[in-house]
């Protein structure tokens, strides 16, 4: 990431397919005052007077949050989840969730992490800060973990005289691939997960974002023996400098003296140990927006779901116009074609690597992002990632006419 910035301040003029953040033109400075009010409304009619509202708002509040009951509304909305509320913890984005649960779920050093291949780099970098090992498992013709390399990892890891803890998934739009798992392959995970004693930790963030096929159950909504903790954020769907995630731990665990307690509980303990608690103006303001849409995000997301089909549908349109399948062939080039979400994958005749970006950069005015890191045992170096999510289609267009012209310049020569 940190060379991704450098190159994209050295080369502003250029067309960035790197990062995935939202499209900005669906954030509205003046929208932000309008839902912290909004939730200070909602505050006062549950009966709070000034002196409660103030302390909720400017004091150091609850570890797991101040807007659980929304967002549990939003979860039975969306995705029709039954979520109690005390199984929730609010978190300073998804990413500290994934931290959190990492360490509560893995605590000991023959604990290993099962994770996707290729894998978003966020869990593979906390598992390195947690000092807790990940063995891959390759995705599946279908998308997502295949279900019986999943149980061969687990199996094989066991043999070693440790222990597969958990599996880290994205099953919606993954990033960096793009991938999407049908409902069976859901439930084949599931049922693998029960059968070796794997947790699944389900990772959320692109869910709403199909191109064409209705809304997918989560893992979650599949589960049905509390196998799956849900990480979920507001990033994509709200906006993400509000740094709000959220999740689901309703597995019940035992502690000291044999007290029976949520999983959610013992991880909000280790949340009170770092950042105490998550800013309740960030909470207030999402609150906010939530309470505005009666908490239904799927619904209040509907231009963004379009704009972001639209953008993908570019993508792959433009790609094959300009790169039609006897040039590709030529060439050496292929793409996988996601069903939604903000990714896709150029797989390309040469090293896909930093110095083949910066080439592209510099000479042709467009940027992407190299595979490799995203494979934890190596892989992936004939791969780049396409990221739609901040263009408008025009400028895809654009962007792909001087990727085809750097693609046909002899994109593996130095230069």
């Amino acid at each position: 990431m940190t060379f991704l910035n450098e190159v994209t301040t050295r080369y502003p003029q250029a067309i960035s397919f790197a990062p995935g953040r939202p499209y900005e033109g669906f954030f509205e400075p003046e929208d932000v005052p309008a839902y912290l009010d909004a939730y200070l409304d909602h505050l006062a009619a549950t009966g709070l007077d000034r002196d409660a509202i103030r302390t909720t708002l400017f004091q150091y509040g609850p570890t797991k949050g101040i807007i659980n009951d929304l967002v549990a509304r939003t979860l039975a909305h969306d995705e029709g989840l039954t979520v109690a509320p005390e199984a929730l913890v609010l978190t300073v984005g998804a990413q500290e969730g994934m931290l959190l649960t990492l360490r509560a779920l893995c605590a000991g050093p023959d604990d290993v992490l099962l994770v996707s291949s290729p894998c978003y780099v966020g869990v593979t970098g906390a598992a390195r800060l947690l000092d807790l090992t990940t063995v891959p498992v390759p995705e599946g013709p279908e998308g997502g973990p295949d279900p019986d390399a999943v149980r061969a990892a687990a199996r094989e890891v066991r043999a070693t005289g440790r222990r597969p803890r958990a599996l880290y998934v994205v099953p919606d739009f993954a990033n960096p691939s793009g991938t999407s798992m049908p409902v069976a392959a859901r439930t084949r995970l599931l049922e693998t997960a029960a059968e070796e004693g794997l947790l699944v930790v389900e990772d959320n963030p692109y869910g709403f974002f199909a191109r064409d096929i209705g809304a997918r159950p989560t893992l979650k909504a599949l589960d049905r023996h509390r196998r799956v903790v849900y990480l979920g954020s507001f990033a994509k769907t709200c906006f993400p400098g509000a740094r709000l995630g959220y999740l689901v731990a309703d597995q019940e665990v035992t502690g000291p003296g044999g007290r029976r307690t949520l999983l959610a509980d013992e991880i909000a303990k280790l949340k009170s140990m770092t950042t105490v608690n998550t800013p309740a103006l960030s909470q207030a303001v999402i609150g906010g927006m939530l309470l505005t849409h009666d908490c239904r995000l799927r619904a209040a997301n509907a231009p963004a779901t379009a704009h972001y089909a639209a953008a993908m549908g570019a993508l792959l349109t433009e790609l094959e116009r300009q790169l039609p399948a006897a040039e590709r062939d030529r060439l050496g080039v292929s793409w996988n074609v996601p069903e939604g979400g903000f990714f896709a994958v150029l797989t390309v005749a040469f090293a896909a690597d930093e110095a083949a970006m910066e080439r592209c950069a510099r000479d042709f005015g467009v940027l992407w992002t190299p595979m490799a890191p995203f494979y934890p045992a190596g892989g992936g170096e004939r791969r780049l990632r396409l990221s739609i999510s901040s263009l408008t289609p025009e400028r895809i267009a654009e962007g792909v006419a001087r990727l085809a012209g750097f693609l046909r310049a002899g994109a593996g020569t130095a230069g």
